[in-house]
């Protein structure tokens, strides 16, 4: 009985040597999991910053602008959008991926984003969703950020309606850096 609780005793012992060991090979500070909300909102960060940089260095003239308008010998642009068409698009796909995100509703009125024409009003509307996004994001927590999402399939998740609203708008970001260099204007992101 006595070897037996001596062989307990430095079993425990050695568990919480190893823990400890375990805990000091860690980063500094950490002390578990990364908060999903503080990684997910740094990638949305990072998207609003060059997304709105390419929205406000197009001048208000050139919004109604589509590779189309080139004329480009043997080029098929089909139904390509305009450059606020983009605009809109992106701030519509983030409220639809942040809403679901967030399972919260966006705070505006989805079919009017879909009528906006100018510069000042599209530009309000992106930081408007991106401001949404943040919101939603800030709901994500280690407990509740591989939930399941409805209508997004068997993957789809609130986080990784977050992680695909970034990716999602990547994509156009991407098309309107080539809208402004089609223009001569140097994408603020590419500037030295």
């Amino acid at each position: 009985m006595i070897r037996k609780t001596i062989l307990v005793a430095a079993l425990a012992l050695a568990s919480i040597n190893l823990a400890q060991a375990q805990m000091s090979a860690m980063a500094p500070g950490a002390t578990g999991p990364v908060d999903p909300a503080r990684t997910l909102d740094a990638m949305l960060t990072g998207f609003e910053q060059e997304c709105m940089g390419v929205a406000k260095a197009m001048p208000a003239e050139k919004y109604s602008f589509s590779p189309a308008s080139l004329n480009i010998p043997g080029a098929k642009y089909g139904d390509v959008m305009t450059f606020v068409q983009e605009v809109r698009h992106i701030a519509q796909a983030n409220y639809g991926y942040f809403a679901r995100a967030g399972a919260m509703k966006p705070d505006v009125d989805m079919t009017a984003i879909g009528n906006i024409t100018t510069k000042e009003e599209a530009v309000k509307v992106l930081a408007s969703s991106f401001a949404f996004g943040h919101k939603a994001i800030a709901t994500l927590t280690v407990a509740n950020a591989w939930d399941p999402v409805a209508g997004m399939g068997p993957t789809g998740t609130r986080a990784g309606s977050a992680a695909g609203g970034v990716a999602h708008g990547f994509d156009h970001y991407g098309q309107l850096v080539e809208y402004l260099r089609m223009n001569g204007i140097i994408p603020p992101a590419s500037v030295k």
